[in-house]
Parts: structure tokens; sequence; C-alpha cells
């Protein structure tokens, strides 16, 4: 990119963007329409950024993959419609792993966080300040990570979550569930996030019904999953659950209580 000019005129930029001063916009990005890019943003190539985006000084999207095996591959880094990214939040672009990075619509991504090569964060999901993702880890809709959380590459944390802050995260966690102390632990279900997120009486108790036999039964967690399918009525969100925990890639988290 030639230095005297900020923005790039191969770059898509769509109606009513706003441009601060000391950005910098390369080419092979696409912006959406109602935009706001404060000062001091950098977006590289791959970058593709939906409509009413919010994004904070000093924050980098699409940044070359921290990851030794990139060889320079094209790849993307999305974000989400409505989504906010504060000040110095990074988001590196996607390897031939799988080719992108995403980050959903609606989501608060605070100051100085890191979403790293090849992350999938759902939709609403809140990430606090200075938590790092590393490559590959997957954040479902609705999550709440709490600031200075880091969590390990391949990780995959469920939809409707709570994570408490400054958390070492190295195992899964499933949709619902409060995690926190250390080693990073269940500790209840996220009760008043399902509330406020409108999740039916009766839905929230199959699934205090169903952690009830995964972590309060003293069985290990293929016996557990066996009595859940033989004791809690089949629903969407039974399944769900089972699906996730069955699914797992690094075992989930243990019980605290």
């Amino acid at each position: 990119m030639n230095c005297n000019f900020v923005v790039d005129p191969s770059a898509g930029i769509g109606n009513n963007v706003d441009i601060g001063p000391f950005s910098c916009i390369y080419g092979d990005v696409k912006i959406g329409d109602n935009v706001k890019i404060y000062n001091n943003v950098t977006i590289f190539p791959g970058a593709r950024i939906g409509d009413n985006v919010t994004i904070f000084p000093g924050a980098v999207v699409a940044g070359v993959p921290q990851d030794l095996k990139f060889r320079g591959e094209d790849t993307t880094a999305v974000i989400g419609n409505g989504t906010t990214l504060r000040e110095c939040v990074t988001v590196n672009r996607g390897t031939a792993s799988k080719g992108l990075t995403q980050v959903g619509d609606n989501c608060l991504i605070m100051a100085y966080t890191h979403i790293a090569h090849d992350c999938l964060i759902g939709n609403n999901v809140i990430i606090s300040n200075a938590t790092q993702l590393a490559g590959e880890v997957q954040v479902d809709d609705f999550a709440v990570i709490g600031g200075g959380s880091l969590v390990h590459q391949f990780c995959h944390l469920g939809k409707h979550i709570m994570l408490q802050g400054g958390a070492l995260v190295n195992k899964d966690i499933p949709p619902y569930v409060k995690a926190a102390r250390e080693p990073i632990s269940y500790v209840g279900l996220n009760t008043i996030g399902m509330h406020r997120r409108g999740i039916d009486a009766e839905s929230i108790q199959i699934i205090s019904d169903i952690y009830r036999i995964i972590y309060l039964s003293d069985l290990n967690v293929t016996n557990a999953i066996k009595l859940v399918y033989e004791s809690v009525p089949q629903t969407p969100i039974r399944d769900e659950i089972l699906h996730f925990i069955e699914n797992s890639q690094r075992g989930i988290i243990r019980s605290a209580i």
C-alpha cells in the first residue's frame, strides 16, 4: 500500500462509513453500511466487516495469523453486523485449517482482547477486557467471558455460558453453565442469563436435571450420559447438551461442587 493515502482505492466501502484520521484500510477489504471506524485503526486484506459495526482506536482486523503453519493463503476475518470492537482489539484472519476467523452479529469485544486465527465466535457474545483466545477456539451464541481470561486452542465454549474473569480454560465448557475457580470447573447454571434471554422455566428445569446427573451423580461422563438418555425425556435442549458433550474434543470441565 502507498503510504500517501489512508484508504486503498480498491477497498469496498459501503454507505455512510465514517473513517477517523490515521486509520489505514488496505485492498481486499469489504466494509458494510453505517460503520464507524475511529482513528488509528488498521484493517488488513481479507477483512469482511458487516453493517452497523463500530471499531475503536488501535484495533487491528485481519492481521496475518500468528501461526507458523501459515503460508500466505487467501483467508478472511469476518466481523458480523452490529458488532463493536473496542480499543486495541486484534482479530487475526484464518489459515488453511478453516479459511476464516469469524465474529458473529451483535457482539461486544472489549479492549485488548485477542481473537486468534480460525476462531469462530457466535452471535451476541460478550468478551471482556484483555481476554486472549488461542487458535481455533469456538464460542457459541450469548456466551459471556470474564476479563483477562486465557482460552487454550481448540476449546469450545457453549452457548449461554458465564465464565469468571481471569479464567484459565483448557477444557470445553458445556452450554448454559457457570464456570469458575482454578482449575476451571462447573459451579452451577447460568440461571440469570437464561432468564434474561427468555428461556422458559420448563427448559431451565430440564437443563438442571441434566447437569445434576452429569456433575453431581458421582458417575463418570460416559455413564452419566447413559443415565440422562434413560431418565430425562427427549427434547431439543437435552439433545443439544448431550451432542456437545459427546462431541467434545478436549473433554468437558469437571465439577467444583
